[in-house]
């Protein structure tokens, strides 16, 4: 049996970082990881293939609708989709190489195998080549998170599908059945009808991306709508029956409104994750999940067990990758006795959709709840110079603060490269600026980053320049 300081169960972007960073700190590290490959469902299944589909299908459809306005003739387009996933897949495999790279780098022993608990310190690793025992004073559980479903729904993996199923597609749907409307479902869902699909959405909130600010929500439904997709909000779905090739899904409405059926090729069950924690032999260890399958733990993200900690989407708050890497640093920086922190209303939320949409901080609609009185600022991105010579003018940035310090709340954006261009509006919070300050500062001429000055300007005296 082989002593460690620290094992890491899972290698998803939670458990590598966390892993990298304890040896940083001068520990004795293992990790292990079930699947044969290292990276999770971010790097295999989920960020990474799914952000090399989204690349794919819009530069088919900017071939397809928009490089003749520029001058550009293409001719006939050919759309070949299985090269298309072979292209994802190698974008796949060179991303977790190199994660397989970085442990070898740091001295981080990896077990490929299924890991549980045997007692808190000691780790069963049930690999191919026979099962082996570990040991360690500190254990992270990061086993991340898997396709949640609905009661009654049977996924059998070909037409009734999840987002794994989806990714590895050698075909484009002739209507693809999207049900749910958050950011899974809307990336893949706006993928396939890029590259031809009929798309239908059916939520049961009556906004899609519920947890983002409302306006975010209702200008990226209308750009989906003038390109096509349907949708159906309000909608219960009540039966998913499968007939050959054939996909029936029938929904009600939640006003009382009559039943809808839709019949399609594939549906694509995207009602959100939940944590993955099976197999873990959690009893063993003296740990329990709760009523949503998260396991417990404090400000330290400490379990109730001494000895043992939780990271990731198995634990409360946002499942994000970025989070999960943020409490591996976090967590490793503890365990070394360092006094790191994590503002976690500073982590931002992304859809990888085009225009892309981000947003960090309050909505208006919790500011609102909440009684803070507060002003907001908007610049749409027509108005923008940057925007109109890439012909790039749907969406808007949004600028809430304080109505009493100028200090800025909330940054809510949709449009071209908003994903990165977040990043600015978390920076700006983490030093607490005021929306004064940030219009005050020089955004270089053209740029969609402007965007974000003119509508902090707005909100701190309705002064915005080009509008």
């Amino acid at each position: 049996m082989e002593n460690f300081d620290v094992i890491v169960i899972g290698s998803g972007p939670g458990g590598y970082i966390a892993a990298i960073r304890c040896a940083q700190l001068g520990m004795k590290v293992a990790i292990v990881e079930k699947y044969s490959t290292l990276g999770g469902t971010c790097l295999n299944v989920g960020c990474i293939p799914s952000k090399a589909w989204l690349d794919s299908s819009e530069k088919y459809h900017e071939a397809s609708h928009s490089f003749e306005s520029h001058g550009i003739g293409v001719g006939k387009l050919a759309l070949d989709v299985p090269k298309m996933a072979d292209r994802v897949q190698k974008v796949v495999k060179g991303i977790t190489v190199g994660v397989a790279g970085l442990m070898k780098k740091n001295k981080i022993t990896v077990y490929y195998g299924m890991g549980s608990f045997v007692n808190k310190t000691t780790v069963s690793v049930k690999a191919a080549d026979g099962d082996k025992q570990i040991t360690a004073p500190k254990i992270i559980i990061a086993t991340g998170s898997k396709p949640s479903n609905l009661p009654g729904v049977t996924i059998d993996k070909e037409r009734i599908i999840t987002s794994t199923e989806a990714l590895k597609l050698q075909e484009v749907p002739k209507h693809l059945i999207v049900i749910g409307g958050g950011v899974i479902g809307l990336e893949m869902g706006s993928v396939f009808k890029r590259l031809g699909a009929k798309v239908s959405v059916v939520e049961y909130a009556d906004t899609i991306i519920a947890a983002m600010d409302q306006d975010l929500g209702k200008e990226l439904m209308k750009v989906f709508k003038r390109d096509g997709v349907e949708f159906y909000l309000g909608h219960g779905v009540k039966t998913v029956k499968r007939n050959g090739a054939k996909v029936t899904v029938s929904a009600t409405a939640k006003d009382g409104g009559a039943e809808v059926t839709l019949e399609g090729d594939y549906v694509l069950m995207a009602v959100g994750r939940r944590p993955y924690t099976e197999g873990l032999n959690l009893e063993a260890a003296g740990l329990k999940v709760d009523e949503r399958g998260r396991i417990a733990v404090d400000d330290h993200l400490k379990t109730a067990v001494d000895g043992i900690y939780a990271i990731g989407d198995v634990v409360r708050g946002a499942m994000l990758a970025h989070k999960a890497e943020e409490e591996g640093v976090y967590l490793a920086e503890i365990l070394a006795g360092q006094k790191p922190h994590i503002n976690y209303n500073l982590i931002p939320g992304v859809v990888y959709t085009w225009p892309e949409v981000a947003g960090v901080g309050a909505t208006e609609q919790e500011l609102k709840q909440k009684g803070i009185a507060y002003k907001s600022g908007k610049f749409p991105m027509m108005a923008l110079g940057r925007a109109r010579a890439s012909d790039e003018k749907d969406g808007f940035v949004k600028v809430l603060a304080d109505k009493t310090t100028d200090e800025v709340l909330g940054v809510h954006m949709i449009g071209p490269r908003v994903a990165d261009l977040i990043a600015e509006a978390v920076v700006a919070m983490e030093f607490r600026a005021s929306a004064e300050d940030i219009g005050r500062m020089s955004h270089a001429h053209p740029t969609y980053a402007e965007a974000f000055k003119e509508a902090a300007l707005a909100a701190t005296e309705n002064r915005p320049l080009n509008i």
